[in-house]
């Protein structure tokens, strides 16, 4: 098969930039942690999107995670480019900002990560971009007992090769940090 990037689950990620002072919003599925401390995320983007614009011109991005029900407005942010469209319009977003003031973020979102960029590594035609997470904002029906419910939160996973796909999360199978001593005690 060659080499590929078929590591799964990838997640559906909204990228926030602001380009010349308006919101705008991608979706990206290379995405992740990069480091816990300080806390920081790795974000994919074309060098020639519009977004990278965006990230270059305040070196500050947003992370949304948006939940199955964003879906439709998920799939739209990756399908055209904000250059041509008035995102964030035409989804609805109730579009904020948090400490950095440069990052917009999305109200309907159940998480939102404020990042401040610390790194852009050229990669053929992709940027990795590494950024600080700032603030986080989650929404307080996402909770339980303080914490973030993944059940809750209901993200989505992206899926590829051909048929490209959204998913939910599945069903939980072990609890980590622990199915593991069972091999452990032998």
């Amino acid at each position: 098969m060659g080499p590929k990037t078929w590591v799964y689950p990838m997640h559906a990620l909204l990228v926030g930039t602001n380009v010349d002072d308006k919101p705008n919003f991608m979706t990206i599925a290379w995405g992740g942690i990069a480091c816990a401390k300080p806390p920081m995320i790795a974000a994919t983007v074309a060098a020639r999107r519009y977004t990278a614009i965006g990230i270059r011109q305040n070196m500050t991005f947003s992370v949304n995670v948006p939940s199955v029900d964003q879906v439709k407005e998920t799939d739209y942010c990756g399908l055209v480019s904000g250059s041509d469209s008035g995102k964030a319009e035409i989804c609805r977003f109730n579009v904020f900002y948090g400490k950095l003031g440069s990052a917009p973020l999305i109200e309907q979102c159940p998480i939102n990560l404020e990042c401040k960029v610390v790194h852009i590594l050229e990669l053929g035609a992709m940027l990795l971009i590494i950024g600080e997470i700032e603030e986080t904002h989650i929404s307080e029906s996402c909770l339980t007992n303080g914490k973030p419910d993944v059940s809750k939160i209901r993200p989505i996973v992206f899926t590829e090769p051909f048929p490209h796909q959204y998913h939910a999360l599945g069903e939980v199978i072990a609890r980590a940090f622990n199915i593991g001593k069972e091999l452990k005690e032998k």
